[in-house]
């Protein structure tokens, strides 16, 4: 690995310890041509300080979980979108079973998947009641901030 990736995977981490002591929720870092966005699940309140000497900019008061589903005009499906960037699991485990397929049911407290990101596993849930109509990534591929996992007609 280069030493500039080493680098910014070094600061990536240094973000994250230090949204870890500060409860922080959401940073977003802009440097020049360089930007950082990162989430991470928590039920922090307002955010009042910081330690890090960096910009933060569009702070979030409270952890969005998956993003509110929101119908398509097209296909009346709800999207669960991924709240992070990372390595989608299906299953708590490889010898266990999927959290939800197509078919199931689910509501807003369901959780449908594991986002790990930084060695962190996060617990995504649905945040929608409904019927899940779709599974739109595989097991073990890597999901963008924002992507679509499933799609879901809701009740």
């Amino acid at each position: 690995m280069g030493d500039e990736k080493k680098y910014d995977l070094k600061k990536v981490k240094e973000i994250i310890d230090i949204m870890v002591e500060n409860d922080l929720v959401e940073v977003e870092i802009v440097d020049g041509d360089s930007k950082i966005h990162l989430k991470r699940p928590g039920s922090a309140g307002v955010i009042t300080h910081t330690a890090a000497p960096l910009p933060i900019m569009a702070p979030a008061a409270a952890y969005p979980g998956a993003a509110p589903a929101a119908p398509t005009a097209s296909d009346n499906l709800a999207d669960i979108k991924s709240p992070i960037i990372g390595t989608f699991y299906s299953a708590p485990s490889p010898d266990s079973p999927p959290y939800v397929k197509a078919g199931d049911h689910v509501t807003p407290d369901t959780v449908v998947c594991i986002v790990e990101a930084m060695k962190v596993m996060n617990e995504i849930k649905a945040e929608t009641s409904g019927t899940i109509e779709k599974v739109l990534i595989t097991n073990g591929q890597v999901v963008e901030f924002g992507q679509v996992i499933f799609k879901v007609r809701p009740d």
